[in-house]
């Protein structure tokens, strides 16, 4: 983990993600980029009570005002995080610190952060919020289908620690397996680590103790605990029991139901993301 992108998306959740990054960068030595998508100029038009139609310079001006205004508190807050943690830039850094540095993008939808995600290894984002248009739902999902990385999505309070305690929610699916294979490196780095299994919430697949046995061979300490839903739905059972293990991290595959059939009946992935009060690894 060696390269981090964080979403510089103006948000209660800004402050979390900046964390999120730097705690890994700490473990890892690891460059992050503070990475702000400035919307392109949007085509706005306005008619007449003739039907003529023009241009509508007044809205587009104001647009792109408040376009700039929001790329420029995001440079400001992350100049600021990067100056309280000594953060240097990657020409100043040595090989053995983490290091930091920003970029703006001009972007027609967040579907850029999918594209731009895929040179990193690792992509932090807020998790979106009930209550809130920031952060938002579609540039995490561009990030999670688009980049082809894992995502670490940071809860909305900033957390204390990151990795030492790891609880992989696993229930036998691909998209698990393939987001425990990007979570090597901290499950690696970890002081210890639990593979926890919902037995009502598993797929046809490896147990628990099959992946055990496997990172185990990799020099892994893994401790398997095997817990019931009990009333609960899956995603809830896992943010639970994982808080039962003091996990400081999830790691947790993304859909593995569709997102439309989670929109229409819930799922894991669903609830975690609307839930999660620690920071949480996905991937696709």
């Amino acid at each position: 983990m060696r390269t981090i992108l964080a979403h510089l998306e103006i948000s209660p959740s800004l402050d979390s993600v900046l964390e999120c990054a730097r705690l890994v960068a700490e473990r890892f030595a690891a460059y992050i980029e503070g990475y702000h998508m400035r919307p392109g100029q949007p085509d706005l038009i306005a008619a007449g009570a003739d039907g003529f139609v023009a241009a509508a310079p007044d809205l587009v001006a104001g647009f792109e005002r408040e376009a700039r205004e929001r790329a420029e508190q995001a440079r400001r807050r992350f100049e600021a995080f990067r100056r309280r943690h000594g953060l240097p830039l990657p020409q100043e850094a040595s090989p053995d610190r983490p290091s930091a540095d920003w970029r703006v993008e001009t972007a027609s939808g967040q579907g850029a952060i999918g594209s731009y995600g895929r040179v990193f290894d690792l992509i932090v984002v807020g998790r979106p919020l009930a209550d809130q248009v920031t952060p938002s739902m579609a540039a995490l999902e561009a990030a999670l289908f688009e980049s082809g990385r894992p995502l670490l999505v940071a809860p909305p309070v900033p957390p204390k620690r990151l990795g030492e305690r790891v609880v992989v929610a696993w229930n036998g699916s691909t998209e698990t397996a393939r987001t425990v294979a990007f979570a090597m490196p901290f499950l690696a780095a970890a002081a210890s680590v639990a593979v926890l299994q919902v037995e009502d919430g598993m797929v046809p697949g490896p147990e628990a103790e099959d992946l055990a046995t496997s990172l185990r061979r990799h020099g892994i300490a893994v401790e398997v605990r095997h817990v019931r839903r009990g009333g609960r739905g899956t995603g809830e059972a896992m943010l639970a029991e994982t808080a039962a293990l003091g996990g400081d991290l999830m790691v947790k595959g993304a859909y593995t139901q569709s997102r439309f059939r989670q929109m229409i009946f819930g799922g894991a992935t669903s609830h975690i993301l609307a839930h999660a009060e620690l920071p949480v690894i996905m991937a696709n």
